[in-house]
Order: structure tokens, then sequence, then C-alpha cells
């Protein structure tokens, strides 16, 4: 085994692959469905958002995000409350899930309602309205005495899955790649801007079109990357929808650590020695790196 065999087991290893995620989310869509628009369907209405519905979430993942679109009359419902009208709304939407899991402690939080399991896993869904543009969505904000926000993940999903198109599938298995090195060294550093900082890097790596042989290189020129980044710049735009992703912490710091030892891997690969190689690779991945 080489290079090439060692990311693509590295990467496939990342994957998702439990279906209870698909299974509670056509639970949550049914219920949901069956109370505002008297039907049965496990999909209408619905789609993921966040890390999972970019495609780029991995397999140590235990939140998902939903975003449930309702009827624009329940919108107007709500929003003629003189107040407090967006956190109804968040205990209506409740008050339904409740209907399918009469045992479990759901929460209506700020933006949303969240769904725990006794497995550890999470829901945290996002009741929202088509915007008039027939793209964004509206979602209620219950702090502050409420208002009213917008989002537009699909224009996020539609350009990550273009980038990841034109670079040959290796955005996404960058992006997941990350969130390995991100859990395995408690990085301060959230998923959009993972996948946002990803987006700009790989846009134009030279080498964004290669196979897996290429990836101790791009590991490498992206953590560099990150390393060099400014600190004290507070926010980039992210791919498809614009809006503002914040810095959430020093990540500078770690990914030159990351920098330095992917070059002792690739020095070590060089020189034949596969185990030091490897372990090296472990020490910035975690486990789901081959031994």
């Amino acid at each position: 085994m080489g290079i090439r065999e060692w990311f693509s087991n590295f990467c496939s290893a990342l994957i998702i692959r439990d279906e209870t995620v698909s299974l509670r989310y056509k639970r949550i869509t049914q219920r949901l469905n069956k109370e505002y628009y008297n039907s049965d369907s496990e999909t209408a209405h619905s789609l993921y958002v966040g890390s999972y519905g970019r495609n780029t979430a991995v397999n140590s993942t235990s939140d998902f995000d939903i975003l449930f679109q309702l009827p624009s009359s329940i919108y107007y419902r709500f929003n003629s409350y003189e107040s407090y009208g967006q956190s109804a709304l968040l205990q209506d939407v409740k008050s339904k899930l409740l209907l399918s899991y009469p045992s479990t402690r759901l929460k209506a939080d700020g933006q949303v309602i969240i769904i725990p399991f006794s497995d550890g896993m999470k829901f945290e869904l996002v009741p929202a309205f088509l915007h008039s543009n027939g793209r964004q969505f509206i979602y209620p904000d219950s702090n502050n005495c409420g208002s009213w926000k917008t989002t537009d993940p699909k224009s996020e999903q539609e350009a990550m899955a273009a980038m990841n198109q034109t670079t040959n599938g290796n955005l996404i298995r960058l992006c997941r790649m990350v969130r390995a090195w991100k859990n395995k060294n408690n990085v301060p550093i959230d998923g959009i801007l993972i996948d946002t900082l990803a987006y700009n890097f790989i846009s134009q790596c030279e080498y964004n079109k290669e196979s897996y042989l290429y990836y101790d290189w791009m590991s490498r020129d992206f953590f560099q990357y990150l390393s060099n980044i400014d600190s004290s710049r507070s926010y980039w735009y992210a791919p498809g929808s614009n809006r503002c992703v914040y810095n959430s912490g020093y990540f500078q710091y770690k990914a030159k650590q990351a920098y330095n030892i992917a070059l002792k891997a690739i020095e070590y690969a060089d020189s034949k020695c596969e185990y030091s190689a490897k372990s090296e690779w472990r020490d910035i991945y975690g486990t789901d790196f081959p031994a």
C-alpha cells in the first residue's frame, strides 16, 4: 500500500453510513407533513441543512440539521402577534413533534427545536417559510423579543456541489479530512468555516483535480494555507449564499503544527518508512487513518 491507498481508505472511513439518520429524518418529516399539510410524505417540504446537507459531515457527527418549510398561512398567523410570535411558532412546531416523541425532552431554543435521542444523536429542526424570491427561507429567532431572519442553504449546497464536481470530488473529501483533524486535535473552528476555507483554497490549488496520490501534498498545503491566515480577520463569505461566516477561534497555531507533522509524514513516505509516515498522519487525522 502507498499514499493513494492510505488516503482512499481514510476518506472511505469518514463517510456516514448509518441508516438511522435517514429513518429519523423521515419520521420527523412525516409527522410535520401530517400536521401542517395533511400528507404522509416522508420527504416533502424538508431538507437537510448544515454540514450533512452540504455533504461534508463525517462518521463521528451526531448533530443533524433539518429545515422544514411550513405553509405561508402559518407565517401570517404568527407574524400577526404583537410580540413573541416567533417563540409561539417554535412551541407550536414542538407540540406537533411531541405526538411522535411523547417521552422525549424536546427543546425549543432560539431558532430551532432540538430532538435528542438516547443514543446521543440529535436533530435540530428549523421551521421556515419560503421567501418571495423563491430561493431563501425565512425562519424565526425567538431571542430579544423575536424577529425573522433569512437563510439560503440551497445556494450553499449548490456552490459546494459545483466546486466538488469541478475538482474531481476533492473538495468534499478535503472538508471531511479537515473535520477529522478538528476532532482529533480539538481545533476551534466551526464546520461552515472549514467548508468556506476549503472551498477558497481548492479553487486555486494547482492539483485540485488530481487523485488520492496527491492528498499528502494537498493536506500539507492546506494546513500551510490555514496557518498563514491573518488571525485578526473576523469573517469570510460562505460559498453560494455570501453570508458572513465568523471566526470561531485561533486555529492557526494547530494548523502550523499539522503542517510540520505533514512535512515529516511526507519525508518518511519518500524514504519508504511507511509505518512512521502513517503514524504521523494519524497524529493529524486520528484513528480513521489506516495504521
